[in-house]
């Protein structure tokens, strides 16, 4: 007999149009959708065809009219501030839709781009929310990014305005976010009309007569705005991927999908309802943060949590053991780097054993591999489950999960579960032939995409055909490697580029991580393929080691080449590993690989606009100089 999950499963693939014209039905609609899917334009689809909407009143004005208004919205929680509030939804229309007033008084209206470049504070939730009120495109950039990427971003966008703040707060550093921004525009051929510039307590920004407005000054007084109605298929937001080279791909997401697939998800992925607290620890900058910290929470009627802090050293490894205590959070969603962090700190969780989370009932961890060992570990800590998911800034939501609000399935270390329905996932050969059970090859999935997945790319349909629906006709090309195994669960081993090619065998970095990450003093390792003469490439690896590390680093390094050599084999030539202080990351926690091999091959690289702290890739290259890598060619 078939389980919920199946049932879901089978009847989203078998009629898609029937099973997501049914989830509609949670969300409020202006004008009702004259046809749930079209297709008459691929591999360009579209959903919910005629429906008109506002995301703005799906995420705060219908909770009002339902008696919700006095229920907390928001809590803010900022360690690095020493500040914590919470905002209720009676509040949080009034904020948004006086931000909304605001900018609607400096011009902007339907289908305006307005560009917000705000750190993790309650304000820049309402910018967006502001945003989608009127019908304006937002498009957020992570605060403190580097000028020359912004301002590719304002070029591309072409703003109205631009919203931002005097600065924000990296750990124990001050960032002044003005000069960066001036900078930018200085920089850019498009030139917004104007800005309007929350003013902190750390930093009082000096403001450019005639272009930049006070925050503080414009808003408290603006009169507040109604919705805007717009068309189900018009854009919500852009944002832009994290390509560390050439120009960033604009994901465009539009209104009526994205409101569907996110509440949707919210129910039977997350098994989270109106009034319940979930915590999403990103930030608005970045996908997750778009979906998880800002929609699909407030579309649910629950209450979400905006974190300004780290999960270590905010001030210490017990951080996110005390905003989960505190505010009674029923459910977390973060990457796995986060608790790798943590058990570096704090291997034996002296800190966890501070605070009472009896109220804790799942962990969802994405973003990266989730290796066995940090699973295991969170997993023993927390004693609930550790569920590992996927998905990209291109699909918005899971692509593949444990969906805990449906059916929970067993979990299988090392697996994101299966796919979510909606989502007909394959693995293909380089030719696009499906292949069997437990055979790695690429993982692509068969159009249409589902609700809330990018319709396309911002102004470029053809840049979208070459970067995703053209090298697999028919499917979306994920650019992951993976396999299923024979009970249908998927095994994402990484990105295609990851699988290097040892003298002709094809071997997945991915699984040689999975086995060193196992070691007992290992916090955390990247595996990367350099290049060498002989074989084409051979593997190197660089291990990060957990505090109070019980074997010296050579011994370790004999280890993990052993346990190598044991698991996978001695095809894989895995001989050479080196211990380093940390790895070089994204803000968001995504390891920075592709930079790591051009480092150990001697050819030229950029600073990614996105890396966490520049100055770990000079570490990185005095490392791999030290065992003969990283000569200049």
């Amino acid at each position: 007999m078939k389980g919920a999950y199946q049932k879901a499963y089978d009847e989203s693939i078998k009629n898609p149009e029937q099973f997501w014209s049914k989830a509609a039905e949670d969300i409020h609609w202006i004008k009702k959708p004259a046809k749930v899917l079209d297709d008459s334009n691929k591999p360009f689809y579209r959903w919910f065809v005629g429906g008109e909407i506002n995301t703005c009143y799906n995420a705060i004005d219908r909770h009002i009219e339902a008696g919700r208004g006095d229920q907390t919205a928001i809590i803010y929680d900022s360690p690095v501030t020493n500040t914590s509030k919470q905002i209720s939804y009676r509040e949080l229309l009034e904020q948004v839709s006086k931000c909304a007033g605001a900018i609607q008084e400096l011009g902007v209206k339907k289908g305006d781009r307005v560009i917000i470049y705000m750190p993790m504070i309650p304000e820049a939730v309402i910018a967006m929310l502001a945003c989608a009120r009127i019908g304006a495109i937002h498009s957020v950039v992570f605060g403190g990014f580097a000028p020359h990427e912004l301002a590719i971003r304002i070029d591309d966008a072409k703003p109205h305005i631009i919203i931002s703040a005097s600065n924000g707060i990296e750990g124990q550093k001050i960032i002044e976010y003005k000069p960066l921004l001036d900078k930018a525009i200085e920089l850019a051929k498009h030139k917004p009309q104007k800005c309007i510039i929350y003013q902190r307590e750390q930093v009082k920004a000096s403001l450019i007569s005639n272009r930049d407005i006070d925050w503080n000054e414009v808003v408290p007084k603006a009169k507040p705005a109604d919705c805007v109605p717009v068309a189900s298929t018009d854009p919500l937001y852009i944002l832009y991927t994290s390509g560390t080279t050439g120009m960033p791909k604009g994901v465009v997401r539009d209104n009526g999908g994205h409101a569907v697939a996110l509440r949707w998800s919210m129910n039977n992925i997350y098994d989270i309802n109106p009034g319940e607290v979930f915590w999403a620890a990103s930030d608005v900058g970045w996908v997750v943060g778009h979906s998880y910290i800002v929609y699909a929470p407030l579309i649910t009627g629950a209450t979400t949590i905006v974190y300004e802090g780290k999960p270590v050293g905010t001030p210490d490894p017990g951080a996110f053991w005390r905003v989960i205590s505190t505010h009674k959070v029923k459910s977390l969603f973060t990457a796995p780097t986060a608790f790798r962090a943590i058990k570096k700190e704090d291997p034996s969780g002296q800190f966890l054993k501070k605070y009472d989370i009896s109220c804790f009932k799942r962990l969802f961890l994405a973003g990266e591999r989730l290796d066995p060992d940090t699973y295991h570990w969170a997993s023993d800590m927390l004693k609930v489950p550790v569920i590992d998911h996927w998905w990209q800034t291109e699909t918005g939501w899971a692509i593949a999960a444990n969906c805990a609000g449906l059916e929970e399935l067993p979990i299988k270390p090392g697996s994101p579960t299966k796919p979510v329905p909606g989502y007909q996932v394959d693995i293909l050969d380089n030719d696009g032939k499906p292949l069997p059970a437990n055979t790695e090859g690429i993982v692509a999935i068969k159009l249409p995409l589902p609700p809330g997945t990018l319709p396309t790319l911002w102004q470029n349909d053809e840049k979208f055909k070459e970067s995703y629906t053209d090298p697999f006709p028919g499917y979306y090309f994920t650019g992951d490697g993976g396999y299923k195994d024979e009970d249908g669960y998927l095994y994402i081993m990484g990105r295609v580029d990851d699988v290097i090619n040892v003298a002709g065998h094809r071997l997945s970095t991915g699984a040689m991580e999975e086995v060193i990450a196992t070691h007992p003093d290992v916090a955390e390792c990247a595996v990367i393929g350099a290049a060498d003469d002989f074989k084409g490439q051979l593997p190197l690896g660089f291990v990060v080691l957990k505090a109070g590390a019980t074997k010296d680093e050579k011994t370790i390094v004999a280890d993990l080449v052993k346990m190598v050599r044991d698991q996978i084999g001695a095809v894989a030539v895995f001989k050479t590993a080196m211990v380093v202080k940390r790895l070089p990351k994204t803000r968001s926690g995504k390891i920075l690989r592709s930079t790591m091999r051009k480092i150990a091959d001697g050819q030229d690289y950029s600073i990614p606009s996105t890396i966490d702290d520049p100055a770990i890739l000079g570490e990185i290259e005095e490392a791999c100089r030290s065992i003969g890598y990283a000569k200049k060619n």
